[in-house]
């Protein structure tokens, strides 16, 4: 036997590659954990904590609904409390309440485009039906999508204008959160409206995140809502709640959507823990938004000059001006090297600048997500100039 052969035969087996399902489900159980451990973090959603954790979302529940009513059946009780308490907040005739916001939108949809005698529907490309949905408009709605634009910014007014074929309704999402979190200015959104409406089309909001829309707009949620015919939100994107949304309009539209509801399934037969916790995300979560919206600015000028100022000048926050309390970060390096300094980072310093995956913006390109929630508060701009600093070491390193 050669030396080459014997060689080959006493070599050690190779170890099979990690399938990229797990390789990823591994990444996630180590953020989960290294975002638990820290000390400092910008933001901890509720989803990453304990079920004991969660459940004391409900402390002191008797402060937001009376206890001691009957529990809710199929849609009373306290599901029709928050539904009363949205549409107030948006100013609409009424609301009802859905388990998904996939749910919510589609029937919103198909109700209009009963209405309109229409089924095609103009959105966003990166719009949330197009990019995470699974095609339901078509497969499970019945109804036809068709793409304003594909670019990373808000349909414009000549888009809507200048479509070359007829639509029922008209989808916009606000914030775009594909596009990092952008909102058109409140003339640009107006016009868009207006645009819609001289081509009979009806106006539905994707505002999973409406909620932390008036910083930007400067304007009241009801004043915002008002520009729609309807208009969808969530009580667990920006609230913190359990799930659900709901979806807020005509007082007929609504009572359609509940008929329609029942069909898909979503007439559940008790809610109350869920909708207790939109309630308490209402009552007690709301009121801050506006103050992360705020802080996100500064959080974000102090990223930028911290990148700057590491050697990182390519670096760019989007938009440089968050309009909303979540951006944008991207950085010229791979995205698993970006990964691996950030979660070292959090493990070893006990301090979690990103806490979000960083995936591909191009090749060469890191992209991830900032969100400033209550803990972000307590960040100054040295703080976060300090963080970035300990980042780039790690990163360049």
């Amino acid at each position: 036997m050669s030396d080459t052969a014997e060689r080959h035969d006493q070599a050690e087996p190779t170890e099979p590659e990690e399938p990229q399902e797990r390789r990823h489900e591994r990444l996630r159980e180590r953020r989960v954990a290294a975002l638990r451990g820290a000390r400092r973090a910008l933001a901890r959603p509720g989803f990453v904590t304990t079920l004991r954790e969660r459940l004391a979302l409900l402390d002191g529940a008797d402060e937001l609904y009376d206890l001691d009513e009957p529990s809710d059946m199929y849609g009373h009780g306290v599901v029709a409390a928050l539904e009363d308490r949205t549409a107030a907040l948006l100013g609409t005739e009424d609301a009802a309440f859905f388990p998904t916001g996939t749910m919510a939108q589609q029937v919103a949809l198909r109700c209009w485009a009963g209405r309109t005698g229409n089924p095609v529907v103009a959105l966003h490309g990166l719009g949330h039906p197009e990019v995470h949905e699974r095609d339901a408009f078509s497969r499970v709605g019945g109804l036809r999508p068709v793409r304003l634009t594909d670019a990373a910014r808000q349909p414009t007014a000549d888009e809507v204008r200048g479509f070359e074929e007829p639509f029922g309704a008209l989808m916009l999402e606000l914030p775009l959160r594909e596009a990092g979190y952008l909102l058109p200015t409140w003339e640009e959104l107006t016009e868009v409206v207006e645009a819609a409406r001289e081509r009979d089309a009806v106006v539905h909001f994707d505002g999973a995140r409406l909620w932390e829309c008036t910083v930007h707009f400067g304007r009241p949620l009801a004043e915002i809502a008002g520009l729609a015919d309807s208009v969808y939100v969530s009580f667990y994107k920006s609230l913190k709640g359990y799930g659900g949304a709901a979806l807020a309009g005509p007082r007929t539209l609504v009572e359609e959507a509940k008929a329609w509801r029942h069909r898909y399934g979503g007439q559940v037969f008790q809610q109350f823990p869920t909708v207790l916790s939109a309630l308490a995300g209402l009552e007690r979560e709301l009121p801050r938004l506006p103050a992360y919206v705020t802080h996100a600015r500064v959080v974000a000028a102090a990223l930028l000059e911290g990148l700057a100022a590491a050697g990182l000048p390519w670096a760019r926050v989007h938009p440089e001006v968050p309009h909303t309390h979540e951006f944008q970060v991207w950085l010229p390096c791979d995205p698993e090297v970006a990964g691996e300094a950030a979660l070292r980072q959090a493990e070893e310093t006990g301090t979690m600048l990103f806490s979000r995956p960083w995936d591909a913006g191009g090749p060469g390109i890191a992209l991830t997500e900032v969100s400033v929630g209550e803990s972000g508060l307590e960040w100054t701009v040295d703080d976060v100039r300090a963080a970035v600093a300990d980042f780039a070491a790690r990163l360049t390193a």
